[in-house]
């Protein structure tokens, strides 16, 4: 099976290129700029009235104003190309000039959103080949390194860590490279070892199938981290399958498999006795508003009595075992062995994480949860830098 990789139109102009009006033209509701690599864009009047270049505390702050104040069918009087801006004039009102660079690199034509749409890579097993890796002593200095390391995260939903000092807690450190340790009932981290009369499975040297964790919490932690202090002798090999890999095949192949797990939220719950009663709906596959993969959620074991409509019982076993069998195929499965000193990190609304079972001998993991907000905005950053 071949990974798919998600496609994208023309990138806009490079860095140290700019945006070129090849031509230009109004009406009263809008500005239609051609611009000189082949592209149209059109920007209705009320949007550039709302994004006037002197409507914020800063360039990239806050707005001055809110939307209710803008008029309600403001009219453009002229408008005009000038060097690297574009000047427009509104009736009874100011005349604005937009720098061409950001009319374009926000403009609203599918091309150019398109392109501001996060990149996808898809995967399959051949990931395992070459691990999207970083060492510890380098990400931790920051800059490059860093960045190098939270665009595979981003990009692919996953990366290792190797050379992470063996110390309890290191994993919390490891988040505050680029956000905040999301802290649940389980503490702000928690161990992962196996114990006598354990509450969780995960807590045992048993597998576990491919998993959300906490799907049951609502928002679920965006970002899961484990550290491996101890490596089991032999057994307890992790295993990780890209959800929206899934998701799409499942799409192409069941097309109405697939509708009905997008369409039908499902209750995932997990219980303390006496201390933890945590509940939410969701569905099991979640869009965004343009039709794509947003968030997968899957954990057989957190799955509380399916509630739905009688006559969609049925067909939605269906299409759920059908996704449940893509999620876990051994072709899409990358599976690595840690070491100690070695850390992993998953976006959990999209990769799912189980383990090979293991006998005698210790394992134990340390980890913790983050929002995925932190990571990207301090990829921006660094990218930015």
């Amino acid at each position: 099976m071949d990974a798919v990789t998600a496609s994208h139109p023309s990138p806009p102009p490079a860095q140290g290129h700019h945006a070129v009006v090849a031509a230009l033209r109004h009406s009263e509701s809008e500005v239609v700029i051609d611009w000189a690599d082949g592209r149209r864009s059109r920007f209705a009047a009320i949007w550039l009235l709302d994004n006037r270049p002197d409507g914020r505390h800063t360039p990239e702050g806050q707005r001055l104003f809110d939307v209710g104040d803008l008029p309600d069918e403001p009219r453009i009087a002229g408008a005009e190309a000038s060097g690297a801006g574009v000047s427009i004039a509104f009736a009874g009102g100011p005349t604005l000039t937009f720098a061409a660079d950001w009319l374009r690199a926000h403009a609203l034509d599918e091309a150019s959103r398109a392109e501001r749409r996060p990149t996808r890579r898809l995967w399959d097993k051949e990931l395992a080949r070459d691990l999207p890796t970083g060492r510890y002593a380098e990400v931790a200095k920051g800059g490059a390194a860093l960045g190098h390391w939270l665009r595979q995260v981003r990009d692919l939903g996953f990366a290792l860590l190797t050379g992470v000092p063996t110390e309890s807690g290191t994993v919390c450190r490891v988040i505050e490279l680029f956000g905040y340790v999301r802290e649940t009932n389980y503490g702000r981290l928690f161990d992962v070892v196996s114990v006598e009369k354990p509450t969780n499975l995960a807590y045992t040297g048993l597998a576990l199938g491919n998993h959300t964790d906490n799907p049951y919490r609502d928002p679920v932690p965006q970002l899961q981290l484990l550290h491996c202090l101890e490596a089991a002798a032999e057994g307890g090999e992790s295993i990780v399958v890209d959800g929206f890999l899934a998701a799409d095949r499942l799409r192409r192949e069941q097309p109405d498999s697939f509708t009905l797990l997008t369409q039908h939220a499902v209750p995932f719950r997990y219980v303390e006795k006496g201390t933890v009663d945590i509940q939410t709906r969701a569905p099991l596959i979640e869009l965004d508003s343009e039709g794509e993969v947003r968030a997968v959620r899957y954990n057989n074991r957190s799955a509380a009595p399916i509630d739905l409509p009688e006559d969609v019982v049925v067909p939605y076993y269906r299409a759920y075992r059908r996704f449940g069998r893509l999620l876990h195929d051994p072709q899409a499965t990358a599976g690595f062995r840690l070491a100690a000193g070695d850390l992993f990190i998953v976006d959990n609304q999209r990769v799912l994480h189980g383990r090979r079972g293991f006998g005698s001998g210790r394992r134990h993991l340390q980890g913790a949860y983050a929002d995925k907000d932190g990571l990207l905005s301090k990829l921006r950053v660094l990218e930015g830098a």
